[in-house]
């Protein structure tokens, strides 16, 4: 098994810029796609990448 992989984008499936190891702990973690420029937020624990289902933000208007 491997030391370090690279987080895919659980949108399009590619890779993004960020590598885990066996001991990264992410809680939280805003994880950006440079492919379909999505941001999706994740928690990273021994390996296993559980995506965070949060409700869209309105953008406040003036």
């Amino acid at each position: 098994m491997h030391d370090h992989e690279w987080i895919l984008c659980p949108v399009c499936g590619n890779k993004t810029r960020v590598k885990i190891g066996v001991d990264t702990v992410l809680e939280k973690f805003p994880l950006f796609c440079p492919k379909c420029k999505h941001e999706t937020i994740i928690n990273v624990k021994q390996l296993n990448i559980s995506v965070i289902k949060e409700p869209d933000v309105k953008t406040q208007s003036r």
